[in-house]
């Protein structure tokens, strides 16, 4: 199994904060495993909890992006900032949200030759504008945006995923963080039964 980055270390999970351990425990129960992402931001109890609450703020809340959407931008974002561990974990959730084994190898690759429709296209420009270039967004960007649907606070929530992600691309590697082996088959395989 890889391991998380060593420079900082990983605290045991019995020694964290109640609500923190709690989390752990149930993301484990969940999957099978504890996210490497978990077990590193553990090591500062305060910022994994502001971390971890505006990332659910983003990423689970309905709205006019559907999950899969949210994380398509997400895959976009962090390939463009070489983050290895957020390609592939949000790779493996984009494959099981969108029920497609091949969409994020091919948003991470070249999101413009994806297999997405022109709404999502349309989407992911701007994720890379505000990823890349947030000082040269302009009403333009809203007005195009609102041709292909998406409201005022659809476009803050493409903002806002880019650049949050931003963030966690930077801190993941600058902890040098490793995804777990288990992200890389996730969404790839059909499901096996449990017995």
């Amino acid at each position: 199994m890889t391991k998380p980055a060593q420079r900082f270390p990983v605290p045991a999970i019995d020694s964290l904060p109640d609500d923190i351990r709690t989390r752990l425990l149930t993301v484990q129960e969940k999957s099978g495993f504890v996210p490497n992402v978990f077990l590193t931001l553990a090591y500062r109890p305060d910022e994994f909890r502001a971390f971890f609450a505006y990332h659910d703020a983003l990423m689970e809340k309905d709205g006019g992006l559907s999950k899969a959407e949210r994380e398509m931008i997400v895959v976009a974002t962090s390939a463009a900032n070489q983050c290895q561990y957020c390609v592939i974990a949000h790779g493996a959730i984009l494959r099981i949200r969108a029920k497609n084994p091949v969409i994020a190898d091919q948003i991470a690759t070249n999101y413009r030759k994806a297999d997405i429709t022109p709404r999502q296209k349309a989407m992911l420009d701007f994720a890379m504008k505000i990823s890349t270039d947030a000082q040269r967004s302009s009403e333009e960007d809203f007005a195009g945006l609102a041709a292909h649907g998406f409201s005022d606070d659809d476009i803050w929530d493409i903002a806002a995923i880019s650049a949050f992600f931003g963030l966690s691309n930077r801190l993941a590697n600058f902890t040098s963080m490793r995804p777990n082996e288990e992200f890389y088959l996730m969404g790839r395989l059909p499901k096996t039964e449990k017995k």
